[in-house]
């Protein structure tokens, strides 16, 4: 049995990364260690396959002694590291909370796997690894006939969101290359798929539309972002784990280019055709301009020839069934919508975020 921490499994995709595992990998038992930050949801996982290869554990990555503890009492031989602050507009807002979570929360990971695995040999060097999950934001954004980022691009982040992952990404490096401890990071697309929490563009999208409220679209809604189904990317990152080279980077995207308006354009076309009976059709009329998020990266594209050369990995999900898939899935689960949407903080972020843009 090998014996994986994933960090921010309750979050939307560590949640998937575990629902992935247990229908994959029979041979796996999974250490679940998450804050339960606003983002985080237990419903995520109350329907696991095999709930007794499963351990939950509630509390931060920030708590070294917590962390420590949980290397040695369950012989922690691979951590994928998902438990983030993830988004840039809450990054604007709040940026203290993004340096303690992604960078000193990081930190606290590496310093226990290196005392567990290269001090106390608590498993076999050749079983360790620390993956670390990151994003496509750390290399800043692209013009229109910029090269997509591949893994030699320079880091040039642009939001605090995307200086913390740069900071953590280094971090992670400089204990492969310091240390000699077992590391990999992949840098992801925009995600997309279920249990998504609904601060982000489609579920938010998805969401807003289905109840009638506006649809806020940024500026002029022609940002490009490359989208990767959340199913592919959990295959993706063990295919990483099992396959890849300690001390390599690779990325990870859905292999598209759509705007924002497309995406928003797209998923009102589809709520069209599945909930017709909304009383809100055609959901596109829902679309309003509001002020652009400051900072906001105009373009990003991913290269991911060297994953799908060294590793033989592809995306599965094109665009057009992936965002089938996932508005069909928020159309299947009212319970889980409904508890989202009824907490009074994320009542109050969408207050906070959105109300003073449409007033523009």
């Amino acid at each position: 049995m090998k014996n994986v921490l994933v960090t921010g499994g309750a979050g939307f995709i560590g949640s998937n990364f575990i629902h992935y595992l247990q229908r994959t990998e029979p041979d796996v038992f999974i250490v679940n260690l998450d804050a339960l930050t606003y983002a985080a949801n237990p419903d995520n996982l109350c329907d696991l396959l095999d709930p007794n290869r499963y351990m939950f554990i509630a509390g931060s990555i920030c708590d070294s002694e917590l962390v420590d503890s949980i290397f040695f009492k369950y012989s922690i031989e691979v951590v994928v590291h998902f438990a983030a602050e993830s988004h840039v507009d809450r990054s604007i807002h709040s940026p203290g909370q993004f340096v303690q979570t992604n960078i000193v929360g990081t930190f606290a990971l590496l310093e226990a796997a290196r005392q567990a695995w290269l001090v106390h040999r608590t498993v076999p060097p050749e079983r360790a690894r620390f993956h670390h999950v990151s994003t496509d934001e750390v290399y800043g954004s692209l013009g229109p006939g910029d090269a997509p980022f591949s893994e030699m691009t320079p880091y040039a982040p642009n939001s605090p969101y995307a200086a913390s992952k740069a900071s953590s990404d280094h971090l992670v490096r400089a204990y492969y290359h310091t240390y000699g401890l077992p590391v990999t990071i992949t840098n992801c697309s925009n995600n997309y798929g279920p249990f998504q929490f609904p601060e982000k563009l489609i579920p938010l999208m998805i969401l807003n539309a289905l109840s009638g409220r506006s649809l806020p679209i940024y500026g002029d809604g022609k940002q490009i972002r490359d989208w990767l189904y959340v199913e592919d990317h959990c295959e993706a990152i063990w295919r990483v784990i099992e396959r890849g080279r300690p001390g390599e980077t690779y990325n990870i995207g859905g292999n598209n280019q759509p705007t924002n308006i497309q995406i928003v354009k797209e998923v009102c076309a589809l709520l069209d055709a599945l909930a017709a009976d909304s009383g809100h059709a055609p959901h596109d009329k829902l679309c309003r301009s509001v002020a652009d998020r400051p900072g906001h990266d105009r373009r990003y594209a991913m290269d991911i020839s060297k994953i799908c050369k060294d590793l033989g990995w592809v995306p599965k999900e094109s665009l057009c069934s992936g965002l089938q898939k996932t508005v069909r899935w928020y159309l299947n689960h009212p319970n889980w919508v409904e508890k989202i949407a009824d907490r009074p903080e994320y009542r109050s972020w969408l207050q906070k975020n959105y109300h003073t843009r449409e007033a523009k």
